[in-house]
């Protein structure tokens, strides 16, 4: 932002998370411009205010803030490149999935054009962008960041730069976003179990709560002992995991559940026993799951 006069913005990419993108920039005043393969979505974000670009190079000459919300780096990479011409002195925002290599990849192609490139990674629901604890992170060119950063802010109250580094956003969002594919099949399968009686999922979702609240309290205290390399004090033990195993194959009968997905965690929880983590902390696990480095 400079003075009283809103930052141009440029989103391309219009699905469910990048539709919310734009309608954020306009609701906060800022000039936006959209660009989408399938120009049918841009009309209700016309509708609001944003200017229609109907060439992808058109919408890059735009506006000084590229953010783009596509699928992945590569598809950042296909969409972009008709108008990589216009990316030279702009600034790059990409707001998707992707591995940290993709993140290094579309650096270097950004650079190699002379735009100047940050990686990011939205951390909630299309629904909660704009809101003041809705998190995005970022990595790569720190003037970018600092020079857009109330611009940027305008997405999420909670936006943090992570470092230099260009793959840093992507590789938090691997590695948290780890955690959510188990949660939630963990929920499906309770549900499931839950419905095999004539019960309500929705029955399951203040307990549920309340678990999740419990295992984000243990955070601290794992990653501590990760950092540490101390798994000595076991609130939580490898064996006590261990011993739990057998109830999911009773569950899987009595409930006609299919638990099938939780055989390679409880292989993952024997396989730490055997390494002689047994009575140690179930963070320990973090040690069966660390490869051996790779010889040079």
């Amino acid at each position: 932002m400079h003075g009283a006069n809103r930052t141009p913005v440029v989103v391309i990419g219009l699905g469910s998370m990048g539709t919310a993108l734009a309608e954020a920039f306009l609701e906060a005043g800022h000039p936006t411009t959209v660009w989408n393969r399938t120009a049918a979505k841009a009309a209700p974000l016309v509708a609001k205010g944003a200017r229609h670009a109907a060439a992808v190079e058109d919408a890059v000459a735009a506006g000084p803030l590229i953010v783009t919300c596509l699928t992945a780096f590569e598809d950042t990479r296909t969409a972009l490149e008709p108008a990589a011409a216009s990316l030279r002195g702009r600034a790059l925002v990409t707001l998707n999935s992707g591995s940290p290599a993709g993140a290094r990849e579309t650096a270097a192609w950004a650079a190699g054009h002379g735009a100047r490139f940050l990686a990011g990674a939205v951390k909630n629901v299309p629904s909660a962008v704009g809101a003041p604890d809705t998190l995005l992170y970022y990595s790569g060119d720190r003037s970018v960041f600092e020079e857009f950063e109330a611009t940027l802010r305008v997405l999420g109250g909670d936006t943090v730069h992570l470092g230099d580094e260009a793959d840093l956003a992507a590789l938090y969002e691997m590695a948290v976003g780890a955690v959510l594919l188990p949660a939630l099949v963990g929920f499906f399968q309770g549900a499931a179990a839950v419905r095999a009686r004539g019960l309500e999922a929705a029955s399951m979702v203040r307990f549920t709560g309340k678990w999740l609240d419990m295992i984000k309290s243990l955070l601290p205290t794992y990653a501590e002992e990760i950092d540490s390399g101390d798994y000595t004090d076991a609130a939580s033990s490898v064996n006590l995991f261990l011993a739990g195993a057998s109830y999911d194959e009773e569950l899987a009968e009595e409930a006609n559940v299919d638990v099938e997905w939780l055989a390679p965690l409880n292989g993952l929880v024997k396989r730490a026993a055997e390494a002689g983590h047994g009575e140690h902390s179930i963070s320990a696990l973090t040690e069966v799951l660390r490869r051996p480095e790779r010889a040079a």
